[in-house]
């Protein structure tokens, strides 16, 4: 049997070892390590998910500790599994899992792509904020306008219990307490629970499948973190970010979802220069250029804009669109802009415990405050760090209201962005010919 170990970020990382290594005599995985997200190492893959061959599970490191793993456990062959990362991060830790004397390896979506026995239209993007989840949410209103039978299956953020997570089904806010989601994964589920549709996510993909083709007529994939479709898929639609022309070409996986594309959704055309959507529809004519071009705006709505004016604010944005998502702003910052705030406060001075780290560690931060909330201690941390903070009023552009998570001593005013489709081709025109 091969050892090999698998880096990953509690999502891709265990799908791989399910579809490809779980009961396969041919491999031995002897551990996983795990970066990314806060406080998920040092756990276990449980062994009433890792089949038979693991009647122990398998441990989860740090990802620091690669090196040092390859010699002890005399593993030559190490599996990257996770997302939104820069080509030339992942070379590096190429380069330090062949210093380590291991082999580096991808796999690809033939090995790891689930195939169902319905209509599959995947959801993904090139990066992590460009707006995947309003274009998932538009596709599932459409279908649903159509009398279709839409589910949803959410690309995975299991970072509780695994063993309790293996298939997730979230129809009502309750199902959010019941299995103790955290800010991350209420802001991809609650908006799609308000629209009325199902939501699955979890751990195994091939048990979710099994169980939401028993309601559903049409799956709807909604990816995270720019990785490509755990199913095979019909359609294939993937969201850009003229706010980050040519990263499409410069990160993993989001290249190959740029070369896989059926159709592009080039999203926030409104508040994007001229120049750089004309790089991103230069770069889709060079690649991809029998794909279809929808072009769209993220407007952004706020129920009183009264509210925002000559007030001194501290904005709060959706955690990992700010965090390895790279981008130093959202919706918060543009509503603040526009609607007349007389200044929008640097959060730093007034962040507490793993608040305060995840500035130390994203330095381009300084104008907005990431909703982090990986658990109930980070949640208290974020509630601590806005009641302290110095300002007249939180804008809050999560898709989620804070308010019914955390006590603060300021008023919150939510604000939402929604896809607004510019002209034809559109959505609704691509579906109707699905």
């Amino acid at each position: 049997m091969k050892k090999v170990i698998i880096m990953g970020a509690a999502g891709r990382d265990f799908h791989n070892f399910n579809v490809y290594f779980r009961d396969n005599e041919q491999y031995q995985v002897v551990a996983f390590t795990a970066t990314q997200i806060p406080d998920i190492e040092d756990r276990k893959y449980p062994s009433s998910l890792a089949g038979k061959l693991y009647p122990e599970g398998i441990p989860i490191h740090p990802e620091q500790e690669i090196a040092s793993l390859i010699k002890k456990q005399q593993a030559y062959e190490v599996y990257f599994s996770y997302s939104d990362v820069s080509h030339e991060y992942v070379m590096h830790k190429a380069s330090e899992v062949l210093g380590a004397g291991a082999s580096f390896i991808l796999l690809g979506p033939e090995e790891t792509m689930l195939k169902s026995k319905l209509p599959v239209i995947s959801v993904c993007a090139v990066r992590t904020g460009c707006g995947k989840s309003q274009t998932s949410r538009k596709v599932s209103q459409v279908l649903k306008n159509k009398r279709k039978k839409a589910v949803i299956i959410r690309h995975p953020m299991p970072y509780g219990d695994l063993a309790k997570q293996k298939v997730q089904r979230f129809a009502d806010f309750e199902d959010l307490d019941k299995y103790e989601c955290t800010i991350e994964e209420r802001e991809e589920y609650e908006p799609h629970i308000q629209n009325g549709i199902p939501v699955y996510a979890g751990v195994d993909y091939q048990a979710i499948l099994e169980e939401a083709e028993k309601e559903a007529e049409v799956i709807i994939w909604d990816g995270g973190n720019n990785d490509f479709s755990f199913y095979d898929s019909n359609l294939e639609i993937v969201v850009v970010d003229p706010h980050r022309p040519g990263h499409e070409l410069l990160y993993h996986p989001g290249e190959t979802n740029f070369r896989r594309a059926q159709v592009f959704v080039i999203n926030k055309i409104d508040t994007a220069e001229k120049e750089k959507i004309d790089i991103v529809i230069d770069n889709i004519h060079q690649v991809n250029p029998k794909a279809t071009i929808i072009r769209a705006n993220s407007p952004v709505f706020v129920p009183d804009e009264k509210e925002i004016v000559d007030k001194k604010v501290l904005v709060i944005e959706d955690g990992p669109t700010l965090t390895h998502g790279e981008m130093p702003y959202g919706a918060g910052v543009i509503a603040a802009t526009k609607y007349g705030a007389a200044e929008i406060i640097d959060p730093r001075p007034f962040a507490v415990g793993s608040i305060a780290k995840t500035f130390q560690k994203y330095t381009h931060l300084d104008k907005v405050l990431p909703a982090m909330g990986y658990g109930k201690e980070q949640t208290d941390e974020l509630a601590q760090t806005i009641n302290k903070a110095d300002c007249d009023l939180i804008i809050s552009a999560t898709p989620i209201d804070l308010s019914r998570l955390i006590k603060t001593n300021k008023k919150i005013l939510h604000i939402r962005y929604d896809l607004e489709e510019i002209g034809s081709p559109n959505l609704e025109e691509v579906l109707r010919d699905f």
